[in-house]
């Protein structure tokens, strides 16, 4: 994925809140009070920018990705 499409992630920070970033910003995009919002504000974000959204779950390991790019060859969703 090129620069000019960012990707998103959703993480809980130290403060229990969820967090939306844009990679390799400093500053969180959002703070939210539930997963759930974090990700839906990233699902747009990432659909905008034509970019991919990461979702992380309490334990930090990555539970969900998806990607809204224009990939010629996309897997197949088996999540959704």
């Amino acid at each position: 994925m090129s620069s000019s499409s960012p990707n998103y992630w959703v993480s809980q920070g130290e403060d229990k809140q969820w967090h939306l970033r844009r990679e390799g910003a400093e500053r969180a995009s959002g703070v939210f009070g539930t997963q759930g919002e974090a990700a839906a504000r990233g699902r747009d974000l990432a659909k905008q920018s034509h970019g991919e959204l990461i979702i992380k779950g309490r334990n930090n390991r990555i539970r969900s990705k998806d990607s809204y790019g224009n990939d010629p060859l996309p897997p197949r969703d088996t999540e959704h």
